[in-house]
């Protein structure tokens, strides 16, 4: 069911699967996270980078779909040039290819941004899916899907923890608070999916060698057609104007027990407006 572009223009279907999955770096979540002081953006070098974590089980159900139905699963990242340690692990894990826009133009972009960028990078990419994680662990904004279906004006099925295709139409069982819904669209679609989706693979020795022979294509803002102007900290929708470091932890509290240990408590909680 890959999408090929025909001579008269428009997509033609066939019978594989055609998937982009998108990933991003993050700072490691158990690292010390830090704003850097000269423009109040993520200092990203301080600490250890890693693949956002909700993005490996998007990797893998991209990767389920394509050993279900045949097809291809393309990688797309937007990020500076270290990302492409990301894209290469999701390269190990089974992509095919992958898709890295890096341009120095892209600092400090917000999600609109953001959102539009990597829409125009799917632009370029034949896709019966496009497939993400829910959300970032550096953001925690959980709108690049609905972004995305916006700006492409495609269905979006979200908050997947079960995935299915038959010919053009996707089904998803999407988590509630109460159970699921089940939710149908076709396809082309842009699915998110939760951790309760799968178990990702381990990148096995053998797709660690392989993924340094497949295809990373590197592209601009203006590779893609896009203004410098239009993304980055200048024109960013949002920004932050100030911040104040958090403070150190103060020492706690010891209450011995001599017989009104409960009364002690008490007090405390009451004193503290918990009770």
């Amino acid at each position: 069911m890959s999408n090929i572009l025909a001579p008269q223009g428009g997509w033609r279907r066939t019978e594989d699967v055609d998937i982009v999955v998108l990933v991003k770096q993050v700072p490691d979540t158990w690292a010390e996270r830090r704003l850097s002081e000269s423009d109040y953006t993520l200092d990203r070098e301080s600490v250890d980078a890693v693949m956002n974590e909700i993005d490996e089980y998007a990797v893998e159900e991209a990767l389920r779909l394509k050993e279900a139905h045949g097809g291809e699963v393309t990688v797309l990242s937007m990020g500076p040039d270290r990302a492409a340690e990301t894209i290469r692990k999701a390269l190990s894990m089974g992509a095919d290819k992958a898709v890295h826009v890096s341009d120095p133009a892209l600092h400090g972009a917000c999600a609109v941004q953001t959102a539009q960028t990597l829409a125009a990078a799917l632009g370029t990419i034949p896709h019966d899916l496009v497939v993400l994680g829910s959300e970032s662990t550096d953001a925690r904004l959980s709108v690049m899907a609905a972004m995305l279906a916006e700006k492409l004006g495609l269905p979006q099925l979200s908050g997947a923890r079960k995935v299915e295709v038959d010919g053009s139409t996707v089904t998803i069982e999407r988590q509630t608070e109460t159970g699921f819904d089940r939710v149908q669209g076709s396809t082309p679609a842009v699915v998110s999916v939760v951790e309760k989706i799968n178990e990702p693979r381990y990148p096995s020795f053998k797709g660690i060698m392989a993924a340094k022979k497949k295809p990373v294509q590197t592209v601009t803002v203006a590779d893609l057609g896009l203004d410098a102007g239009s993304v980055g900290l200048a024109s960013a929708t949002s920004e932050v104007v100030e911040m104040t470091p958090r403070p150190p932890r103060q020492a706690g509290q010891i209450v011995k027990d001599e017989g009104d240990g409960g009364v002690k408590l008490a007090d405390f909680l009451t004193a503290q407006k918990l009770l």
